[in-house]
């Protein structure tokens, strides 16, 4: 069945006009390189029908369509673009409409910073929040089909139909809360969200990478750069051009000869037939390469002492995130932690770490870096919770030798 609605430019219209439009994507990344763009939808204000009234608008690329009003209107920062779960719909929506996506403000990110919880799905957001329930019945159907089904494309407008008054209610919460600003500021970094890959990085994704010797890392980085250019001009999974097991293996033993390559568990008849030649060069290159340092790898070093100190940091950070009802893994790491203590402990430039950063910093993290420095102390009161104050005048140093 046919499913175009109104034209891209009357929508585009719409969207400029009510100052905001919500958009999702259906998608297909099975057995290719990158995802298949199969459909868009999009819902727009109708200001005449109403202060909450919106259309709902489906669109197939597929079929084809002028998409060029619509991606005016994603790079306009004037106009807000409300997402759920954007993080693959913008770049997939970047990459085919070649615009950028300004304005985004994502319902997930949102339900992070108002208590709701993190990696909410739009379904259970919908209800908690709206007390809207919504079928997701075609949610696995194939969209790279055509005629698409009427189920399938009543789901797609369901994905934007409440879209638009999920994000005002949230934005009405997050202003009362004081957070609207942290969560504007969060999805901003969506826009930069990309799905193109640099070949000459892609040995760092690889497993088991960390155990290699520096040659071996040299070897790998040729042969992942070499997997990842063939899996784009063949447009497959990287990983049907050749796992990462062998890949490995094969930067670990660097055969240089087609019997020694045969006998590497995971390279298969097929893989030899059609790749033996490429890998052997790679491995060439790989040989020719100058070593990788283990070290280049490595993040900040943490010695026997961090250890206490790092729990101790990390148990204001959970408390503190506790206290926002924010989920930990937004805020930060073991790893982000480690070298923010390391750093203070060596007397180095502040760990450029996302805990650091923005609303971020502005929650945890400058308290943090207070109790490092010694000026705040740390207090477990009869309660349980941790109370942080600050060192009065008459308190010790914390490089004190008496």
């Amino acid at each position: 069945m046919s499913v175009q609605d109104l034209a891209p430019a009357e929508i585009a219209e719409r969207a400029r006009a009510g100052g905001r439009l919500a958009i999702d994507t259906e998608f297909m990344s099975e057995s290719r390189y990158r995802a298949l763009l199969c459909l868009v939808q999009v819902a727009v204000p109708e200001p005449d029908e109403g202060e909450e009234a919106v259309s709902t608008h489906v669109l197939d690329p597929l079929e084809g369509f002028d998409h060029a009003p619509l991606a005016e209107v994603l790079a306009d920062p004037s106009v807000e673009v409300v997402m759920h779960a954007g993080r693959q719909d913008v770049p997939i929506l970047r990459r085919e409409w070649e615009t950028e996506v300004r304005g985004v403000f994502d319902t997930q990110v949102a339900a992070a910073f108002a208590g709701v919880g993190a990696q909410v799905g739009y379904g259970g957001l919908l209800a908690d929040v709206l007390g809207i329930r919504v079928e997701k019945g075609a949610s696995f159907t194939r969209w790279d089909r055509r005629p698409l089904s009427s189920e399938q494309v009543e789901y797609a407008r369901d994905d934007v139909r409440h879209l638009l008054a999920l994000s005002a209610e949230l934005q009405r919460r997050l202003h009362e809360g004081g957070r609207l600003e942290w969560a504007r500021e969060e999805c901003r970094a969506l826009e930069s969200a990309t799905d193109q890959r640099d070949p000459a990085e892609a040995w760092r994704r690889l497993s088991r990478v960390a155990r290699l010797k520096p040659a071996a890392r040299a070897m790998a980085r040729e042969l992942a750069a070499w997997r990842e250019e063939t899996a784009q001009e063949e447009n497959r999974p990287v990983g049907s051009v050749l796992n990462d097991a062998p890949l490995v293996e094969i930067a670990t033993r660097s055969p240089r000869k087609r019997e020694a390559l045969e006998q590497i568990r995971g390279v298969h008849g097929g893989t030899l037939s059609r790749y033996g030649k490429q890998i052997l060069a790679a491995v060439e290159r790989g040989q020719a390469a100058s070593p990788i340092p283990v070290d280049e790898e490595r993040g900040p070093r943490a010695v026997g002492a961090d250890g206490p100190v790092i729990a101790v940091a990390e148990a204001l950070v959970r408390q503190r995130v506790s206290e926002a009802k924010m989920a930990y893994e937004l805020v930060a790491s073991r790893a982000d932690i480690t070298a923010i203590v390391v750093a203070a402990r060596s007397g180095q430039a502040e760990a450029n770490v996302r805990t650091l950063q923005g609303w971020r910093r502005d929650l945890v993290g400058e308290e943090l870096l207070e109790l490092l420095a010694g000026r705040r102390s740390l207090a477990v009161a009869p309660t349980g919770r941790l109370e942080v104050s600050e060192r009065s005048v008459g308190d010790r140093s914390p490089d004190s030798d008496s």
